[in-house]
């Protein structure tokens, strides 16, 4: 698994498994690493942050920026592990911990107002006035039970987003 052009083995693959959770199967494993080796164009063992953005729905995608600071530089193991948060079968808490990192772009472990008003300006871009933004944030931070002062920790997250009832599903093709 050193180099992007080796082969993987059933051990690689069944280690790639146990990192991810076993949210894939050995076969999707070895689809991710068909993907992984064709955007790691120099055989590197790893992606750069221009590789990541050849693949058209993740330059489109309006938190392109900010997930690259995500996935720049991942080697085959963690790319897997990126990917596995938006797994059918992946638990909301995954899925909520991901959407947390996103929000905390300066890692600090807390998203702060002005944290969240980013991502909210990149989501919206022109359609909404910097006025609307923060109309629309301080009212949703009010009706969960915080202010603009607030900053919320990952457990801030879980409890909000859990509760919710959200969906969270994005397919990753595999094949």
């Amino acid at each position: 698994m050193g180099s992007a052009s080796s082969m993987l083995t059933q051990y690689d693959i069944e280690e790639v498994q146990e990192h991810c959770h076993n949210l894939f199967s050995q076969q999707e494993i070895v689809s991710l690493y068909q993907r992984f080796c064709q955007l790691d164009r120099n055989a590197k063992g790893f992606i750069s942050a221009d590789e990541f953005l050849s693949v058209p729905e993740f330059a489109m995608n309006p938190l392109s920026q900010r997930l690259l600071k995500m996935v720049d530089g991942l080697n085959f193991k963690d790319f897997v592990a990126f990917l596995s948060a938006f797994s059918a079968k992946a638990s909301i808490q995954q899925k909520i911990e991901l959407i947390f990192k996103v929000y905390d772009s300066d890692c600090n472990g807390k998203v702060s107002y002005n944290d969240i008003l980013e991502v909210l300006r990149d989501l919206s871009g022109s359609f909404m006035s910097d006025e609307q933004r923060e109309q629309v944030l301080t009212q949703l931070l009010k009706e969960a039970g915080f202010s603009r002062d607030s900053c919320l920790t990952l457990d801030d997250f879980i409890k909000v987003f859990g509760k919710s009832g959200l969906k969270l599903e994005v397919e990753v093709p595999v094949d």
